[in-house]
């Protein structure tokens, strides 16, 4: 049992950390692979998850997305190609990735609030975004088996995160109120999600947003990075 009922989300990508020049090879092999010609036009991927990138990806290359359902059919088989590719680029991902300043400093620090559960929603699918942690090391402050892993689960972003307090009260056995769960992100389009899933939002001016476009979204803590500790352990401390 838990001393406490916060529970906190974190996205990973452009928030936590940067891989994006290791997935784009991986990306653009196991695109090759499973639908048969090259990619030649990269999709947009800020606060996108896998599948909707994938399917972005189908229409800017010339894939036509037919009603027969054979666009869907290729879901599945390329998410298998791309976590293969992604996992065959491990030591790459920790060269020619990046840590995001403050971001393990961040994580050690909410874990210091006491008994508050870490937890990540993410457009990657679990074994990508497992890698991902695990790779940098973040995965030790971070309770995987409750997160929500939008490339491998069919629910958009806003329910997921419902569905994954869910999953975190069920384990842990408290009730975490929607103010007390807080999504951490850099898109837009993250900030939304909380805002449909009902958690109070902190957006990360460390991706694509600018802290404007951010605090117009309707994040209620926009901070410029993760270098601030203090101001995120306090927000979160004083949502109780």
């Amino acid at each position: 049992m838990i001393l406490s009922n916060r529970l906190v989300l974190w996205n990973i990508d452009l928030t936590l950390l940067d891989v994006a020049k290791v997935a784009r090879g991986a990306y653009a092999e196991a695109f090759a692979t499973v639908v048969g010609r090259p990619l030649v036009q990269l999709p947009q991927m800020a606060g996108m998850t896998e599948p909707e990138i994938f399917f972005d990806a189908l229409g800017r290359n010339g894939v036509s997305l037919r009603a027969d359902g054979e666009s869907e059919r290729l879901l599945a088989p390329f998410g298998a190609e791309y976590a293969t590719r992604l996992a065959a680029r491990r030591d790459q991902i920790t060269a020619e990735g990046t840590l995001l300043p403050g971001a393990a400093d961040a994580l050690r620090a909410v874990a210091g609030i006491g008994g508050v559960v870490q937890s990540v929603l993410t457009g990657s699918s679990r074994p990508n975004a497992t890698l991902k942690l695990h790779a940098f090391g973040l995965d030790r402050y971070l309770d995987l088996a409750v997160g929500g892993f939008a490339g491998s689960e069919p629910y958009p972003k806003g329910a997921l995160l419902r569905a994954t307090r869910l999953r975190a009260e069920e384990k842990y056995q408290v009730s975490f109120a929607e103010k007390l769960t807080v999504y951490i992100a850099d898109a837009t389009r993250d900030v939304e999600a909380a805002k449909i899933g009902g958690a109070t939002c902190v957006g990360v001016a460390s991706g694509r947003a600018s802290s404007v476009e951010l605090r117009e979204a309707g994040a209620d803590l926009v901070l410029p990075g993760l270098t601030r500790q203090r101001d995120l352990v306090a927000f979160i401390t004083a949502l109780a």
